[in-house]
C-alpha cells in the first residue's frame, strides 16, 4: 500500500463523495472534506473523527473556500491530493425552461465552486513542490444529451479549464480531469430516472476508485480519465 497521505475532497456527504471519504480512510489516509449539509457533516465527524476533518462549507463563496484551505493547511499538511466532486445536476429538461437561476446556481457549484478550490489549494502545493488535482468530470464532459444541457456545460468547461490548468502548473504538480464512470447516485437517478438501477453502486465503485486516484502521479498532468 502507498504511503499515507492528505487527500482533500468536496461534496462529501453524499454519493461519492462520501463513498470515497470512508473507503479513503480506511486505507489509513487523512481525509479533508467539506460539503453544504451541516446534519451530515456532523455524521461524518462522528464515523471519521480526528485525525479527519469535515466542515460546512458553500464551495461557491470564494472567501470561505480560502479561509478554510489555510486552516486545513496549518493544521494538516499541504493535501497531496484534492478531489473537486462537488456537483449539481439540473432538473432534466430543455435548456430553454431552465431558470436562469438553475443555470447559475449550476455553474456556480459545478465550475466556480471547483476554481475557488483550486485558487486556494495551488499556491501551498506549489510551495510544497508536489499534489494532484483532480477535477471530477462526467461522460457528459465529452458527449451531450438532451434535458442535461446545463450540466453538460458544465462538464465541457472541467474538460477545458483542467486541461489549461495542467499547462500552468510547476513540475511535481497534476492536474487531471476523471470521469467516475456511471453509477447508480441520487444525480444519476434524477437524469435518468429508474434506468440508474442497473449500474454499480457508490460503495460498490469507492474501492476502485480509491486504487485510481492513488495511482495518478505528476506524470498524469493534462489527462483526462475515466475509471472503469
Amino acid at each position: 500500500m502507498c504511503e499515507d497521505r492528505t487527500i482533500v475532497i468536496t461534496g462529501v456527504t453524499r454519493g461519492l463523495g462520501l463513498s470515497l471519504a470512508h473507503e479513503m480512510a480506511g486505507l489509513g489516509h487523512t481525509v479533508l472534506g467539506c460539503g453544504r449539509s451541516p446534519e451530515k457533516i456532523a455524521d461524518l465527524q462522528r464515523t471519521l473523527p480526528a485525525p479527519h476533518d469535515f466542515e460546512v462549507l458553500d464551495v461557491t463563496d470564494a472567501a470561505a473556500v480560502e479561509a478554510w484551505v489555510q486552516r486545513l493547511v496549518t493544521n494538516h499538511a499541504t493535501p497531496d491530493l484534492v478531489i473537486n466532486n462537488a456537483a449539481l445536476m439540473n432538473e432534466p429538461g430543455p435548456l430553454w425552461e431552465v431558470s436562469a437561476a438553475e443555470f447559475g446556481q449550476l455553474m456556480d457549484v459545478n465550475v466556480d465552486g471547483t476554481v475557488n478550490v483550486i485558487r486556494a489549494m495551488v499556491p501551498p502545493m506549489i510551495a510544497a513542490g508536489r499534489g494532484i488535482i483532480v477535477n471530477i468530470s462526467s461522460g457528459y464532459g465529452k458527449s451531450t444529451g438532451p434535458g442535461v444541457a446545463p450540466y453538460c456545460a458544465s462538464k465541457h468547461a472541467i474538460e477545458g479549464l483542467t486541461s489549461a490548468l495542467a499547462q500552468e502548473l510547476p513540475s511535481g504538480l497534476a492536474a487531471v480531469a476523471v470521469s467516475p464512470g456511471v453509477i447508480d447516485t441520487a444525480m444519476l437517478r434524477k437524469c435518468w430516472g429508474d434506468g440508474a438501477a442497473g449500474h454499480q453502486s457508490a460503495e460498490s465503485w469507492g474501492p476502485k476508485a480509491a486504487a485510481f486516484f492513488l495511482a495518478l502521479d505528476d506524470s498524469n498532468n493534462g489527462d483526462s480519465l475515466r475509471i472503469g
